[in-house]
């Protein structure tokens, strides 16, 4: 099992836009380098990516909540 983690502080969101669906949901394959949410800081937006493939077993953090850097976002299993 592997983790992702924040690469900054901000706040967590796992869709594009409120009114878009979700990058990924909990159980969905996911390959290397798949975006899975996004950091946002100060209305700037960093991508959150996979660091490796496999099936994203859970969100460790609930949507548009605040992280800190090297936060663990979500597990991949």
């Amino acid at each position: 099992m592997a983790t992702i983690s924040s690469p900054l502080p901000g706040f967590f969101y796992r869709r594009p836009a409120p009114d878009q669906d979700e990058y990924v949901r909990e159980g969905d394959v996911i390959a290397e380098g798949q975006t899975i949410g996004l950091v946002e800081v100060m209305k700037s937006f960093t991508e959150l990516k996979a660091t490796q493939a496999g099936t994203l077993k859970e969100f460790l953090v609930e949507d548009e909540e605040e992280v800190s850097v090297g936060q663990d976002v979500a597990s991949i299993e």
